[in-house]
């Protein structure tokens, strides 16, 4: 029922079933529940798409990019390109396309996360059904679909989606190479890892030493040959991964957009400094970044328990034990087996992923809990996989004990599975008590207890009274009620998703009631307005810009992105942001800005007393005229200033 074991003699065929023993043909039930399974990820992460909950950076970025090549390419967060945003743009060009295809709605921008979402979801099935079979690949896709904070993210704008899906991309191509020797997969593992660099940059070479490793020890051929394709497979993934850094290198900087994040306008600053070292080191400015943009390390989630903590631990975590048993026991029970046994590579794979991330994720400054969604599918493909070969021990438990003149390792194998068949009614307590810990300082879905209680106990009691007359069908029903008592509570926070209420802020998607204590934070004031939707006062300004607009480049400058944000969603305009996403990006300078008023390229500028000051939005306070509010139709809170450079006009 679970992967295909390493070839045995004969003699052990006779009355003993080989744990981890694919069918010949998919059993029945196979297309129907996929089915199932994919209808409900289709529903959980598509449910009220029309009020997605757009980050307000990337999604103004989204909009801008769709009307402009320069901006689609180089990620420009206006139509002009004149900055760009503090990612790399490969993540957003599906939900730019799709905004072009379909207009600016809010839900054409969140439709490519739907569809990434569900890809994954059905990936992830194909690639541990050929791994661990039929009923390890249902449960992972289930258990995926269910993870918080994968449906959380699939309902957002934000990059983690697409890396996920490209990594686990990665993982089936690296599985086929492993299983087949043939070189394409193994090239083709290494383009998908360089596209999701594309996507997340340096998050995603996490993967790489654990694919390495597992290639290295797993795969046919002799060493030197495995190393060499090793080092092929890495060079390819580091020329995709490098492409668009290199181009937007050789470009020259008037023919791009600015690259926000970046004290010296480097692309190699942007993703190696800002996105990466400034992260782990106590030097904000690391490599080029500009300080004080690392936004994560603001979040608190760092440290060794960071995967458990009251915040991250309802988001991810409700299998990981299931995961970390079933790798131990799934490399420990396999180690007697061939260097090429595929169940055991699959532990290995996949067991590395979730310790490479966990131990990265505990050394960084700071986390957002969504960060985490990416070993998601690790957690689900262990607990698939783990099941899936306890079920296997279990039933090889009760088949008929051994003839006295059987072979003597059979009897002995016989007796270890004997040993072993408590470990899958273990691994469902195990799972359903942690899921009860996870959710008891907030006590969310308490009103679950008895239904987890119930399923629990039918479960093992059905599981632990099997005798040698037990009807399969009770045994078959005992598992699913166990199966079902450790996803319930996780559902129950999935769900609870739907309701932007506890969907988190825009910026940081979480499910339940941690993600509605920081969407009700005072830092993180919700702003959840779609594309096209200007509330009255932007409405106002952005009608009083366009009427006095007589020809400039730009319709206005912006004090950081956050006073630009609200315009750019609301209306594809150029408007030239000053200090990108925080305000403390050295551009423009104050000479550059008072060449683009002279020359009548700009006229007007908004400023805001929540970003800090920079040589230009001096210039601006010193050779502007304050315009009042009454003048655009609009009171204020006072936190906004709109300033006229070229009065005269």
């Amino acid at each position: 029922m679970t992967a295909i074991p390493a070839a045995r003699p004969s003699g052990a065929h006779r009355g003993r079933r080989q744990p981890g023993r694919l069918p010949e043909h998919a059993p029945s039930w196979e297309r129907p529940a996929l089915a199932a399974v994919l209808a409900l990820a289709t529903v959980l992460y598509s449910w009220g798409i029309g009020h997605a909950a757009l980050h307000p950076f990337y999604g103004a970025a989204i909009r801008s990019m769709a009307g402009s090549w320069r901006a689609f390419f180089f990620g420009g967060l206006d139509a002009s390109g004149s900055i760009s945003i503090d990612k790399l743009p490969g993540a957003f060009w599906p939900d730019a396309v799709s905004v072009w295809l379909f207009g600016p709605h809010t839900w054409a921008a969140a439709l490519p996360q739907v569809v990434e979402g569900v890809c994954a979801v059905w990936l992830l099935h194909r690639i541990v059904r050929a791994w661990a079979g039929p009923f390890a690949a249902l449960i992972a896709a289930l258990t995926l679909t269910v993870t918080p904070v994968t449906v959380a993210l699939n309902r957002a704008t934000i990059p983690d989606t697409v890396l996920t899906l490209l990594l686990v991309a990665a993982a089936g191509a690296l599985q086929k190479a492993v299983r087949t020797e043939r070189l394409l997969p193994l090239i083709t593992c290494g383009v998908w890892v360089g596209l999701a660099f594309q996507a997340k940059m340096l998050q995603a070479w996490l993967v790489l030493p654990v694919f390495a490793a597992v290639y290295q020890l797993a795969a046919p051929g002799t060493p030197l040959k495995r190393a060499v394709r090793v080092l092929l497979a890495g060079a390819v993934a580091l020329a995709v991964s490098c492409s668009w850094i290199l181009i937007a290198w050789a470009t020259p900087a008037a023919s791009r957009p600015y690259l926000d994040g970046t004290s010296d306008n480097n692309p190699f600053a942007l993703v190696f400094g800002y996105n990466g070292l400034s992260r782990f080191s106590s030097d904000s400015t690391a490599f080029g970044a500009v300080a004080g943009t690392a936004a994560s390390r603001t979040t608190g989630n760092t440290g060794w328990d960071m995967l458990i903590n009251h915040t991250v631990g309802p988001q991810v975590a409700w299998f990981l034990p299931l995961a970390v048993l079933a790798a131990i026991l799934g490399i420990v029970w396999r180690a007697g087996q061939p260097r090429t046994d595929r169940l055991r590579t699959g532990f290995v794979m996949w067991g590395g992923w979730l310790a490479v991330h966990t131990l990265v994720f505990s050394v960084s400054n700071g986390n957002h809990a969504y960060y985490t969604a990416v070993i998601a599918p690790a957690l689900a493909a262990l607990a698939g996989g783990g099941l899936a070969l306890f079920r296997s021990e279990y039933e090889a438990t009760y088949e008929p004990k051994p003839a006295a003149n059987d072979e003597p390792e059979l009897e002995a194998e016989h007796r270890a599975g004997g040993r072993r068949h408590l470990a899958l009614p273990a691994a469902i307590v195990l799972t359903a008590v942690w899921a009860l810990v996870l959710d008891w300082p907030t006590r969310f879905v308490s009103w679950l207890l008895p239904v987890v209680v119930m399923l629990t106990l039918c479960g093992v009691v059905g599981l632990c009274s099997r005798g040698p007359r037990t009807s399969p069908r009770m045994i078959h029903a005992a598992l699913a009620a166990g199966i079902a008592a450790t996803l319930v509570v996780p559902a129950g926070w999935a769900v609870s998703g739907l309701d932007p209420l506890y969907a988190g802020a825009a910026t940081s998607p979480m499910a339940g009631p941690v993600g509605k204590s920081y969407y009700e934070h005072p830092r993180h004031a919700p702003r959840r307005r779609g594309l096209g939707r200007p509330n009255a006062r932007d409405t106002a300004l952005l009608d009083y810009l366009t009427t006095h607009r007589h020809g400039e480049k730009y319709l206005l400058a912006t004090q950081a992105a956050y006073t630009a944000e609200p315009l750019l969603r609301a209306k594809s305009e150029p408007i030239l942001v000053m200090g990108g996403f925080t305000g403390s990006t050295p551009f423009p300078t104050a000479q550059q800005l008072g060449s683009l008023v002279t020359t009548h390229q700009l006229r007007f500028a908004l400023l805001t007393t929540q970003r800090p000051t920079t040589p230009a939005t001096t210039w601006v306070k010193s050779h502007c005229t304050r315009i009042r509010p009454t003048a655009f139709g609009r009171r204020t809170d006072g936190s906004f200033t709109l300033y006229d450079c070229n009065p005269q006009r």
